[in-house]
């Protein structure tokens, strides 16, 4: 006992509550399950007779009423001998139907067979063309109970389906049979009206074993022959209905499946009830096992209530403490770690809490390093990717204007070029005002226009006010020299136009180009596969629209960057979205 209390003992705080309340749980559900095993016999077995007393007595009620209504019928239209005379058939006809729409029974077809054999039916022109074969034995079954109302065994009917017929002699004044009245019922009504006072499956059969109802091919519980319609119970099951006593008993039903049937005594007519019900349906009804359920799950509420407080104030008190320092930690860059008083899992927690926290740090100085490395080298990449094609065509521009003397224009473009490859590469920040930007911008257009001719045009309309706020250097210059070569270019000029506005906080800059545009599976895919190493010998710098787009998205973030939208024949145009900071934002180290 000493070994298993000191195993105990050196378990952890959650190992030992898993344990008691185990075994707390385990004896409740040992004790709980006694007792309702003991309880479950007696409530089944009382439930059974209940339900089969309420059973029987409900469906014969109903089937005797619905059958009433049948004979109360058949009588009144034998008191009509009159309708059988030569010359009153339409009256016979409507009499018919008004019978069969008017009254509320189980009635499908009415006929009236006269003694010379000629039929008149509720449904009379059906009956001419379709035909009842059956109609000559019904005539016979009639008159074999002189006076009285005979009831046929189940068969097919033409007119009626599976059915059977009511039948009743007509007789005159002198007692003299003037023919017969025959009304076929509808069996599927009669299956629809008792199937919901069924609690599952059940059978109505004849004195001879005959299937009264319709029976469901879908059926769960009654052992149906496969492959038949319509639906025929199983030859070894019908044999035992005739075994089944009266009250409740137990059989088979399908892959052999106990069931408790319930069995009426024969009415009138000789027909027999049998309800069956799963056995395991009655175990719905034990609401003493329920109310014993009820009673033990409260107890063991109480019983884990009682046990949690006992545990909290070596386990939930000391983790609330330790949370709350957690809480308390604004900036991991600066913490002091949290003092190891405990020895259990509490002080292995805390341990552990501390050697995360200066790993953290680690890895935070880390990637903040590394993100500035890569900004870095980034940047001074793109500043210095001068492409050489663009400096060898401009010289040789140059060149030529000296050679035709036109030296106001070689100044000019020696001016712009000087100033433009200071601009580019001019080191004091990766960012400049738009007006810096468009200054840029105007000093490589024009030595566009001086390789190329006055039909590549360009235009500002930007608000004034917006020359001031930030932009990372070289945005604007890579849009223009895409639009210039890929756009305009290949229809031998063109006009680009460039405009901008604040919108909340965002500045939006377009760069439009009336070129030849393209579709828009392809301006998707300049964001993503740009052939840069292809296009970069005839740009200014090896900076494309990915690489503009990546760099605003790493300075700024991934609500920022560039849009395209574009249609062939009808021009390009690029959004630049970046928000609105200046140079105070920048100082004060708003931009990274």
């Amino acid at each position: 006992m000493s070994k298993l209390l000191g195993w105990y003992g050196r378990l952890g705080l959650a190992t030992k509550q898993f344990i008691y309340l185990f075994i707390v749980t385990l004896l409740l559900v040992m004790v709980l399950a006694w007792r309702n095993l003991n309880e479950a016999e007696s409530l089944l077995r009382n439930q059974v007779v209940r339900d089969a007393e309420l059973l029987v007595g409900r469906t014969n009620q109903y089937i005797d009423a619905s059958l009433d209504n049948v004979e109360n019928m058949l009588l009144l239209l034998s008191t009509r001998a009159d309708l059988l005379e030569p010359g009153n058939e339409e009256q016979a006809f409507d009499t018919l139907r008004k019978f069969a729409n008017y009254n509320n029974s189980l009635a499908k077809s009415l006929y009236i067979i006269r003694a010379d054999g000629q039929v008149l039916a509720n449904t009379q022109v059906y009956y001419e063309i379709i035909g009842n074969p059956k109609l000559p034995e019904l005539y016979e079954l009639a008159l074999q109970n002189y006076g009285a109302i005979n009831v046929s065994e189940p068969y097919y009917s033409p007119m009626s389906g599976h059915t059977l017929a009511y039948v009743l002699p007509v007789t005159d004044e002198k007692k003299q049979v003037k023919g017969v009245v025959a009304a076929e019922l509808n069996l599927d009504s009669l299956t629809e009206r008792i199937a919901p006072m069924i609690y599952q499956s059940y059978i109505l059969f004849s004195k001879d074993g005959n299937i009264i109802n319709r029976l469901d091919s879908r059926d769960k519980l009654l052992p149906i022959r496969q492959g038949e319609f319509p639906p025929v119970l199983q030859d070894g099951f019908r044999e035992r209905l005739s075994d089944l006593k009266v009250g409740v008993s137990s059989i088979r039903g399908v892959s052999d499946k106990p069931l408790v049937a319930v069995k009426t005594t024969t009415n009138r007519l000789g027909w027999s009830l049998a309800a069956f019900i799963e056995e395991e349906y009655f175990y719905k009804d034990l609401q003493q096992l329920n109310y014993n359920y009820r009673t033990a799950s409260v107890v063991w509420v109480i019983i884990l209530l009682f046990s949690a407080f006992l545990l909290s104030r070596s386990f939930t008190n000391p983790i609330r403490r330790f949370v709350e320092k957690m809480d308390r930690l604004n900036d991991v860059q600066v913490v002091a770690k949290l003092p190891v008083t405990r020895k259990d899992e509490i002080g292995k927690l805390t341990q552990s809490y501390n050697a995360m926290l200066e790993r953290i740090q680690s890895l935070l100085q880390k990637t903040k390093s590394a993100e500035e490395q890569k900004k870095e080298y980034e940047l001074k990449m793109l500043r210095s990717q001068i492409a050489p094609h663009f400096l060898y065509n401009t010289l040789a521009c140059i060149s030529s204007l000296a050679r035709q003397q036109r030296t106001d224009e070689v100044r000019e473009t020696i001016r712009s070029l000087v100033k433009l490859l200071a601009f580019s590469f001019d080191k004091q920040s990766e960012y400049v005002s738009i007006e810096e930007e468009l200054e840029g911008l105007r000093m490589y257009m024009h030595i566009q226009q001086v390789r190329y001719g006055e039909q590549y045009r360009y235009r500002l309309d930007l608000d004034p006010g917006l020359h001031a706020y930030r932009i990372l250097k070289l945005t604007l210059q890579p849009l223009v020299e895409n639009a210039l070569f890929h756009g305009i270019a290949p229809r031998n000029g063109g006009q680009i136009t460039i405009k901008g506005r604040l919108e909340r906080g965002i500045i939006r800059l377009y760069v439009r180009d009336d070129g030849v545009g393209m579709s828009c599976g392809e301006a998707r895919r300049l964001l993503d596969e740009e052939r840069e190493q292809e296009r970069s010998k005839y740009r200014f710098t090896g900076i494309g629209l990915r690489n503009v787009h990546e760099r605003i998205r790493i300075h700024y973030g991934e609500p920022y960057g560039l849009r395209i939208g574009s249609a062939r024949g009808a021009g390009t145009v690029i959004r630049v979205a970046i928000p609105a900071l200046t140079e105070t934002d920048e100082q004060m180290g708003v931009l990274s």
